[in-house]
């Protein structure tokens, strides 16, 4: 039998799966948000868009986005890391910037979107996901051959 080093030293392998471990509660948050913020925004387009298009459209935004990090985060590998990695800077950047301007520009924003206010409306989780998937998948980034 061959000697294994102990399990401390053991390095993960270079394609190690985004979706294992963490990574499945991960993949299933994103995939709740990807559902709920499509769903929310395809009936607020539907019913009532001259209301508030703005908001409804970047609902619109953070669904597509939901669900394209859940497909990364899913698929995994190189290509699915990078689809994850875009997404989750872009949910990033959008939570931040919807944010700041639904609290600063309140009447540009009428109605909720998943973003407004750091996602106040949905227990701040939509401030605090992109971050905890940013950090996913950079510990689990291709590592090079020693």
């Amino acid at each position: 039998m061959p000697d294994q080093p102990p399990a401390t030293t053991r390095t993960r392998p270079a394609d190690a799966a985004l979706n294992t471990g963490l990574g499945r509660l991960l993949l299933f948050v994103y995939g709740i948000f990807a559902l709920s913020a499509s769903a929310r925004a395809l009936v607020q387009i539907a019913t009532h868009f001259t209301e508030a298009p703005l908001a409804y459209l970047l609902s619109g935004v953070a669904g597509l986005v939901y669900i394209a990090a859940t497909v990364g985060l899913a698929i995994g590998g190189e290509r699915g890391r990078r689809i994850a990695l875009v997404s989750c800077s872009i949910e990033l950047l959008g939570v931040l910037i919807v944010g700041t301007l639904s609290i600063a520009d309140a009447v540009a924003f009428p109605d909720d979107t998943v973003w407004s206010r750091f996602g106040s409306g949905y227990g701040y989780v939509p401030l605090v996901l992109p971050f905890v998937g940013l950090w996913w998948i950079w510990r689990h980034r291709p590592r090079a051959a020693a």
